[in-house]
């Protein structure tokens, strides 16, 4: 199982030293697992870091060194942006396409970003991509009705909350064969996307602690 958090700082985790944010779940599994203190990272925007995860390559060397679809050459610069691919090239090894040779079952949930069909995670070695929607934003935000298809909501449903439930559904459903798990969620990405009552209750919290 790999998760991937949009735009989490390394510093908002309890196991890095966050006395702010709780975060009791993946604190228990740092303190299970190897905790990385000191890295540099080679790009660290969106579709790069993707797209290394998926081949084990740096950015450079797929042509992706930003968002899809971010910098462009416009008339006004005056220097010269190298080209980037707008998708990861499905000549490309991926690891979904590794252990699914192997007889791994393979699942893409939550955000792709790594371009538009037929570069979506099924062309890039996923069995099961939920929701089938492969830009790097949610279709119409974070809240019920999604309009994303392959994903079902109800009333009063949160994306967060709906994609790890099918994580969970996936891995229940999985247990007697090997399974890879590409969580990748939306979140946290911006403010304004939290759930309202976990952003009343740090509301709170910040209050408490002004002097």
């Amino acid at each position: 199982v790999f998760f991937l958090l949009d735009d989490l700082g390394w510093t908002d985790l309890g196991c890095y030293g966050s006395e702010f944010y709780e975060t009791p779940n993946i604190d228990q599994l740092a303190k299970e697992s190897v905790l990385f203190t000191q890295a540099y990272a080679t790009c660290h925007v969106c579709s790069p870091t993707r797209a290394s995860i998926m081949t084990g390559k740096y950015p450079a060397r797929l042509h992706l060194t930003d968002w899809l679809t971010g910098r462009r050459n416009y008339p006004f610069q005056q220097l010269l942006n190298a080209e980037i691919h707008q998708q990861l090239p499905l000549e490309e090894i991926t690891i979904a396409e590794a252990l699914k040779s192997h007889g791994y079952c393979t699942a893409h949930i939550g955000k792709w970003h790594l371009g538009e069909e037929p570069h979506g995670p099924t062309a890039q070695g996923f069995d099961i991509q939920i929701p089938k929607w492969n830009k790097g934003w949610p279709k119409v935000g974070y809240y019920a009705p999604f309009q994303l298809d392959g994903l079902e909501d109800g009333p009063g449903d949160y994306l967060t909350d709906r994609l790890t439930d099918e994580a969970l559904n996936f891995i229940e459903s999985n247990q007697e064969q090997p399974f890879f798990l590409y969580m990748s969620h939306y979140a946290v990405h911006d403010p304004i996307h939290g759930r309202p009552d976990l952003v009343e209750k740090y509301e709170q919290k910040l209050a408490r602690q002004k002097p």
